[in-house]
């Protein structure tokens, strides 16, 4: 989903905080701030339909109210705040920064919610980039940066940009890590705010197994924990609940909504069940989400990019298959019009105009990645997830289309590599070369010049890859250009050259390591000079790709 947009004056309203008072105490009155953002909101709302006029009284008022939940720290008073609360929450931003524009009306969103609830937490605001010294003192090392002082103590918040995230992180740090619901409304009122939550039944709160609960509850950062000793109050959360003795389950604001725990009332258990089971069925990938979608424990990961269009005609058949590997893989679609979050996938692939739905996969534990390129439907997709799970799945590698014609310096491609290369009778001498490495041209005018001198020789061959289009699991370059001889009695361990050397010195080598004598080769025409810099001739450093 699209996160809202900022609008002109609701940014210019926020900001307006800069202007607020520099004393290190919040100045807390009596009114209810609940409904600042929406005022805000609504302000900005008005001004994009022209009535600024008509606004601009509600503007100041939204503004002051604002001003009032909300410190603005300075080089004078960013220490002396942190000091003076037992509890603070500061959001650190740059005014460019889109990020921190962005998180803005969440943090106060987060701020009015806390402040609903009765929390103590208070709240402040830094511009790091106008007041650098302020930001070192307290740690505001980037931007956004949003943390919280608990007694002077720093705790750096990662995770999602969301009014819920904030406030369920801030519970659970400053001592509320459990919500008790002892009445059916409180669970009705609760069940309104539609979020992922971790539901525990124990009677009388007491016993090991509650105390596991409440570690868990303390230890997990994202989801809010609730608890109950009342049967009928549990059914309101979790309808299929069965136990009346003590019962964990997570419930979550999708179709495939509730989840039930089976294993031992441990701590670890139930982070890792909470773990394995927060996502949905299908997972919308953002800029929000990225960094919980890499870092979850499930390792296998299924993406499937399309338009939003062509997704609709998928999105019943992914869930139904999601439903049957659920914990074991984790399915992601990704949106192709959204190009930033996109392009930079399909780019690992060579598909990065690629317009057709696609489904691929990562296995995080080790970087491999796969792609499906048998048609999209359940049985195929079932199939390739099959394989996925139990390692037989050939991993993907890019590759141009195979060249018709051979040059003088062979052209090898993915697809090539082991035919043209490792498993060639011939010596290969092979340069690996990407567009954008600056070195390339000269030495691939080296490669050409050392293929004209050695020319007719049936043991030896040139041969170049541009590694930006085609990948082989042995080949594994990491600084551009290389140069590697692969000799026909050994080809696991080819000779690294160095880039630097001459044309003089790589024949020198090549004739050593390949027992050439000179009356073998072809003259060199007295203009074959070396481009680059002439050094002394290499090391015979071997190095496996």
């Amino acid at each position: 989903m699209r996160a809202r947009r900022v609008g002109p004056l609701l940014l210019l309203a926020v900001l307006a905080l800069a202007a607020a008072s520099s004393a290190a105490r919040l100045d807390l009155d009596d009114d209810d701030d609940s409904g600042v953002l929406d005022e805000l909101l609504a302000i900005d709302e008005e001004a994009e339909r022209g009535g600024l006029d008509a606004a601009g009284g509600g503007a100041a008022e939204a503004v002051r109210r604002a001003q009032s939940m909300v410190l603005v720290l300075d080089n004078d008073n960013a220490r002396r705040a942190v000091e003076d609360h037992a509890e603070l929450l500061l959001l650190g931003y740059a005014p460019w920064c889109e990020r921190s524009a962005q998180l803005m009306p969440r943090f106060a969103e987060a701020a009015a919610a806390l402040r609903a609830m009765g929390s103590a937490v208070a709240f402040a605001k830094l511009d790091g980039e106008r007041y650098p010294k302020a930001a070192a003192a307290v740690g505001v090392r980037g931007f956004p940066t949003v943390l919280l002082f608990v007694n002077g103590t720093e705790h750096a918040y990662q995770g999602l940009h969301t009014k819920d995230a904030i406030v369920t992180w801030v519970r659970k740090k400053t001592g509320v890590p459990v919500i008790r619901l002892q009445s059916k409304e409180s669970a009705e009122e609760f069940l309104k705010k539609d979020q992922t939550f971790v539901i525990g039944l124990f009677k009388n709160f007491e016993g090991a197994e509650h105390e596991e609960f409440v570690k868990a509850a303390t230890t997990d950062n994202e989801v809010q924990f609730v608890e109950t000793s009342d049967t009928s109050v549990a059914k309101v959360l979790f309808p299929g609940i069965t136990s009346v003795e003590k019962f964990v389950g997570l419930v979550k604001s999708e179709p495939e909504k509730f989840e039930k725990f089976d294993g031992e009332f441990e701590e670890k258990a139930i982070l890792r069940f909470v773990e394995l089971n927060k996502f949905p069925l299908i997972t919308v990938f953002t800029e929000l989400n990225s960094g919980k979608v890499y870092s979850s424990p499930i390792k296998l990961q299924v993406f499937t990019f399309s338009e939003a269009y062509d997704f609709e005609d998928l999105e019943s058949m992914v869930e139904e298959i999601a439903r049957a590997f659920k914990t074991k893989i984790m399915f992601i679609y990704v949106d192709t019009a959204e190009e930033n979050l996109a392009k930079p996938f399909l780019t690992l692939y060579g598909l990065e105009s690629e317009k057709r739905p696609t489904v691929t996969a990562f296995d995080t534990s080790n970087g491999a990645k796969y792609l499906m390129e048998a048609d999209i439907n359940a049985k195929n997709l079932r199939e390739f997830c099959l394989s996925l799970l139990d390692g037989t799945l050939p991993p993907y590698h890019k590759s141009e289309p195979v060249p018709q014609e051979k040059g003088l310096v062979e052209k090898v491609v993915g697809r090539t590599f082991d035919s043209s290369v490792l498993e060639s009778h011939q010596n290969v001498f092979l340069e690996v070369h990407t567009p954008w490495c600056v070195d390339c041209e000269a030495i691939s005018k080296n490669v050409e010049k050392l293929a004209k001198h050695f020319n007719g020789l049936d043991n030896l061959k040139f041969a170049r890859i541009d590694a930006s289009v085609n990948e082989h699991p042995k080949l594994k370059v990491n600084n551009y250009p290389g140069l590697f001889l692969f000799l026909a009695e050994d080809k696991s361990k080819p000779i690294k050259l160095s880039k630097k050397s001459s044309v003089k010195d790589m024949a020198k080598l090549i004739k050593e390591k390949l027992q050439i004598s000179d009356v073998e080769t072809v003259a060199a025409p007295d203009n074959v000079k070396d481009d680059v810099e002439t050094v002394a001739a290499p090391d015979s450093v071997k190095d496996e790709l």
